[in-house]
């Protein structure tokens, strides 16, 4: 499985000139249809060369265009590690393949920039957070998602409570025990701290060194990063550790149990449980907002296509809503700000959903892409303007 962050996603938002190819399709991990992967792919790069044929594009050059995701199909090792869903981007000076979480629906694009849309539901409202994994012995940082999750490497980070105080006090011998299972009554015993004359007052202060260590080396790293940390360690830590945080998105829920002992996986599925409702939220509160301008007059909204486009290339639309499960293609020119709409695909055409998607994030605006049914108005699109037009 691959991993796409939004540095991912802005290389792809950036028009490379030429002839774009998308590709979406479902994928699958194991079993007979995961066989049949190759097959899909087959058929959809076959569709993208009639689109190029259509558009002129000469054969040697659609060779070199469709090389490369040609290639996967011989590729074993490739088709080995596959996800739930597989993303291909390809121009004249790039290729791009993502294996990702997610049911993609099949379909091939022969566009004048790359197709973003279905991408957008894995990184919105960032839809990011970190784990700090916390046990005397070892220190982890996972970036996690809806999806999946990820060490992350930090150099600076002390790797266990010895290694961060040997220097700074290396007559005392410290010694931690937590988490151990009691013969006799499952689950984890308190704390208990072992010294050369060190009481449990001396124990908590080692930790607080400790920890202030790593939210040190944490700040240089996330600086001003505003995604939630969860943090993951036994019932006694965690507290101790939030006396020393200084990080603002610092959750206050955390997972307990000793980390050493529990996959990265599980600390995923657990985390995503805590923040999650804080990321709908966020959506939650834009479509409030939208009703509430709607309702005052509706001059900072609107949910023509016509007016969000010129808006959302103006650097205008501070949040766009845009249906995930449609698509209205056509051709825009921003010269005569008057989109051409057709009836359906044809080789070249553009989204005009995913074109206005790709604006408003080129421009730091936030983008939700919903079901069709979720979207104010009852439209394919709807947006919240920065400022009014004159």
């Amino acid at each position: 499985m691959d991993k796409i962050l939004r540095d991912d996603l802005d290389n792809l938002l950036q028009a490379p000139g030429g002839w774009c190819i998308s590709i979406y399709m479902p994928a699958h991990r194991t079993g007979r249809e995961a066989q049949q992967d190759r097959i899909r792919l087959k058929n959809l790069i076959a569709e993208v060369r009639k689109d190029l044929e259509s558009l002129g594009v000469r054969t040697p050059d659609a060779d070199d265009l469709l090389d490369p995701a040609q290639g996967l199909l011989t590729d074993a090792d490739f088709w080995q590690h596959q996800s739930d869903g597989l993303a291909l981007f390809r121009s004249s000076g790039s290729f791009f393949t993502y294996r990702l979480p997610v049911k993609f629906i099949a379909q091939s694009v022969v566009s004048q920039r790359f197709i973003i849309k279905p991408l957008i539901p894995m990184l919105a409202g960032d839809g990011r957070f970190y784990v700090l994994a916390l046990s005397q012995k070892q220190v982890k940082l996972y970036l996690g998602s809806r999806f999946d999750i990820q060490e992350v490497d930090i150099e600076e980070v002390p790797e266990s409570l010895a290694a961060a105080l040997r220097f700074d006090d290396p007559e005392r011998q410290l010694q931690f025990q937590t988490g151990t299972d009691s013969p006799r009554v499952r689950g984890e015993r308190p704390a208990i701290f072992h010294g050369h004359g060190v009481g449990s007052d001396d124990a908590k202060t080692d930790l607080l060194r400790f920890f202030h260590k790593i939210d040190g080396a944490l700040g240089e790293y996330l600086n001003t990063n505003q995604a939630p940390l969860v943090l993951a360690g036994v019932a006694y830590l965690l507290p101790i550790y939030r006396e020393a945080n200084s990080y603002p998105g610092l959750i206050e829920a955390g997972i307990e149990g000793n980390p050493d002992e529990v996959r990265p996986e599980e600390l995923q599925k657990q985390a995503w449980q805590i923040v999650s409702p804080q990321f709908e939220q966020k959506e939650k509160s834009a479509l409030a907002r939208y009703g509430q301008l709607e309702g005052g007059g509706g001059e900072l909204v609107s949910s023509d296509l016509t007016s969000a486009l010129a808006a959302a290339q103006q650097g205008r639309v501070e949040t766009l809503f845009v249906a995930l499960d449609g698509q209205t293609w056509g051709s825009y020119d921003s010269g005569d700000g008057e989109p051409e709409i057709y009836e359906s695909y044809r080789p070249g055409a553009v989204d005009l959903l995913d074109l206005a998607a790709a604006h408003t994030m080129i421009n730091s605006g936030q983008v939700y892409a919903l079901p069709s049914r979720n979207i104010p108005e009852e439209g394919q699109l709807a947006a919240i303007f920065r400022y009014p037009l004159n």
